[in-house]
């Protein structure tokens, strides 16, 4: 029933069948995949649970100000001191400004700093249904009226506002992401089979595995209350490019070695999908459980790009095994040009470097391994420099738009925390209470009277230091402490940094319980795959060693050589989850492999035969994915690069290091205990020392 099911989309007439439902289904989902943009939420107070204190701030504190509000602080400055007309203008720009759509209430300002150096209006902006769109456009107008007759003013929007603006630019970067992911992979595959045309084959097969992905992931968010963001957009981009292009790299490979064993191209075919496909529906299960698995985060960013991620598994898997075998047929051996593989054809085995590289780890094969975890344990003791505790807005990007410019000058001129208080929300009957418990708490000042409505009541704090500071945060908690002590206030504190507090929080508590529960569900899935559980114990331990030390090296590059601020909360995570699935994505090939030829060989033997077999693929597949997350440095964006670098150093070290020395070295050294308690581990080897033997038609790359 497999081997029929495989076959399928290498029949005479099958293929042109699988070719037509696939152009049938990406025709509506080219519209729907056009519109995911109108269902992200990039808002950080949308993406925490609702449970959490400042999301509860932001539902009680509606009846009190305008839906959906938020603060553009416009800076004006002139090193050598602000003029009359100076003022004038910024006076004259407030009024302009209230009749810029979606502008609401009155500006606060213009208000000049105590050094006669700068300017500062807070003008309230009201987000639509077209989110951080709208926002942009709206600064963008804003800029043109703050920027029309300056005479030499410099002007900038800053505040939350300035800060949507200026992230849906960098985020609008997704288009030429695309690009360079593209162009990263038909580099990467001109190089691995010196073919001009053969690359464009799944490059477009990727390109459908890409829209139909973005249009599931739209009806899910739509309907199914999924939530997405930019950020999972540009991470789908480059996984679906990379994860995808890994299958086809397999798949071509083993049909490529079938074209010289038959010579019916559709038999040849058929035969390559039976059996590469085992392993490579292994593979992306495993990837897609472990990402469906942050589903059980508590913030929604993170938890909505779990199923988002696997959806572009799932659908990249089903493009490579459906719709890129009927092309390849479809287009025959000719796609190979200009090496051809003619039928009957042997390819003379020839000692590659994975080969020398076997033959080098079996000469001493503990010692290999043990200086292998000595190495990558001091590379993770960079782990301990990471700075994982969020970013401020203006430490957000790679360069300094508008938005990071305004805001050093506002932070130079004006006190740290204006224009972004924290907002309190209690019981009408005692806010004169929770006012007097504010007044007491160090760092904030300028509390003002409560508001009353509806029951409730609602009062502002300006905080002394800058509100995504660590002091800031503190002061944040101090006070959270004073308000809940006060009985029957029923007080609550939200704002910005309130939402990054209960961000960080958040992102603690799913790295303590996503972590353990991947590693065990992944430590399940090689025990069923490889029926053992020597194996699959000490080929988690390998990949959770890469992990650590790639995250050690990226701590180091990301604080001495990119100079950046620090990371997001989410990224110790989102880093673990990614490098986990993908490094036990390249385990699952090479061990599957060994346990293929231990199998008729024994163990030893076994273990370099696999890697010379599938050494060159393995690391064309690797070099592809990291190719296409290193891409992700394109964005302006400190998340992106940061992520980008440490996917794509972690998965070049496993694939190079880890899969290639450290896994042979532990398997020739464990020998056949690593299949201990399968019949496998009956088997013993032959007691002359195992030399790797070249196979013939595998090696893609040399």
């Amino acid at each position: 029933m497999f081997r029929r099911l495989a076959s399928l989309p290498s029949g005479r007439v099958a293929k042109w069948v699988v070719v037509a439902v696939w152009l049938l289904l990406l025709i509506p989902a080219s519209s729907l995949a056009g519109q995911l943009g109108d269902v992200q939420e990039n808002d950080n107070s949308a993406w925490l649970p609702s449970n959490a204190e400042s999301t509860a701030v932001v539902d009680r504190a509606e009846s009190f100000r305008a839906t959906d509000s938020l603060p553009a602080i416009v800076v004006y400055d002139r090193p050598a001191g602000v003029t009359p007309a100076d003022m004038a203008k910024a006076q004259a720009d407030a009024q302009a400004f209230k009749a810029i759509t979606n502008v609401v209430g009155e500006p606060q300002g213009p208000v000049m700093s105590e050094d006669g150096k700068a300017i500062q209006t807070i003008v309230q902006v009201h987000k639509d249904k077209t989110g951080w769109d709208g926002l942009g456009k709206v600064v963008d107008a804003m800029t043109e009226v703050g920027q029309a007759g300056s005479n030499g003013l410099s002007f900038h929007v800053t505040g939350a506002a300035g800060y949507a603006s200026d992230s849906i630019k960098g985020f609008s970067g997704g288009g030429s992401l695309t690009m360079i992911t593209a162009v990263v992979v038909i580099a990467i595959l001109l190089l691995t089979y010196r073919s001009p045309v053969l690359p464009l084959v799944p490059l477009m097969t990727v390109g459908g595995a890409l829209v139909a992905a973005e249009a599931v992931i739209y009806l899910l968010a739509k309907n199914a209350g999924l939530t997405v963001n930019n950020q999972t957009s540009f991470i789908l981009t480059v996984l679906v490019f990379g994860a995808a292009t890994d299958y086809a790299l397999l798949l071509t490979s083993r049909y490529r070695e079938e074209l010289a064993r038959h010579e019916d191209r559709h038999d040849a075919m058929a035969e390559a999908l039976h059996r590469s496909s085992p392993a490579i529906i292994a593979s992306a299960a495993t990837v897609a459980i472990s990402l469906m698995l942050l589903m059980l985060a508590s913030l929604n960013s993170t938890k909505g790009m779990g199923p988002a991620c696997a959806v572009g598994i799932v659908v990249g898997l089903l493009a490579m095994t459906t719709l890129f075998p009927a092309l390849m047929v479809i287009c025959g051996r000719w796609i190979f040009w200009p090496a051809k593989p003619a039928y009957g054809s042997v390819r003379a085995a020839k000692e590659t470097v994975w080969t020398r590289v076997g033959n080098a780890v079996a000469a001493r094969p503990r010692i290999v391994w043990i200086g292998t975890v000595v190495i990558l344990g001091v590379m993770s003791l960079g782990v301990l420099g990471l700075k994982a505790d969020g970013l401020s807005n203006k430490d957000q990007f790679t360069n300094k738009p508008q938005m990071a410019a305004g805001e050093e000058i506002r932070a130079e001129h004006f006190p740290s925390g204006s224009g972004d208080p924290i907002y309190v929300v209690a019981e009408a009957g005692s806010a004169d209470r929770v006012k007097a418990a504010l007044a007491g708490v160090p760092g904030l000042v300028g509390i003002s009277d409560p508001v009353v409505k509806d029951g409730d009541a609602m009062l502002l704090g300006q905080l002394v230091d800058d509100p995504t500071s660590e002091p800031a945060l503190r002061t944040v908690e101090r006070a959270r402490d004073a308000v809940h002590a006060i009985e029957g206030a029923d007080a609550q504190i939200g704002g910005s940094t309130a939402v990054l507090l209960d961000t960080q929080a958040a992102a603690a508590r799913d790295s303590k319980v996503i972590i353990p529960i991947v590693l065990v569900v992944v430590l399940l899935i090689l025990g069923l795959l490889l029926r053992a559980i020597v194996a699959p114990l000490l080929l988690m331990a390998t990949v959770v060693l890469s992990f650590g030390a790639a995250l050690g090296v990226s701590s180091l590059v990301f604080n001495h050589v990119f100079h950046f601020a620090g990371a997001e909360s989410s990224f110790p995570l989102l880093t673990f989850v990614f490098l986990v699935a993908l490094g036990i994505d390249y385990n699952i090939f090479l061990v599957t492999r060994v346990r293929e030829e231990a199998m008729i060989h024994g163990t030893r033997k076994g273990a370099l035969t696999g890697l010379s077999a599938t050494g060159g693929v393995i690391t064309s597949a690797g070099l592809v994915l990291a190719g296409t997350f290193a891409a992700m440095a394109s964005l302006p964006l400190v998340f992106a690069a940061e992520l980008g670098f440490a996917v794509a150093f972690g998965v070049l070290l496993d694939t190079l290091i880890v899969r290639s020395v450290l896994v042979t070295a532990l398997t020739l050294d464990v020998g056949r205990w690593m299949w201990w308690p399968s019949k496998l581990f009956r088997r013993h080897d032959d007691a002359a020392t195992p030399v790797a033997v070249p196979e013939p038609g595998l090696e893609p790359v040399r």
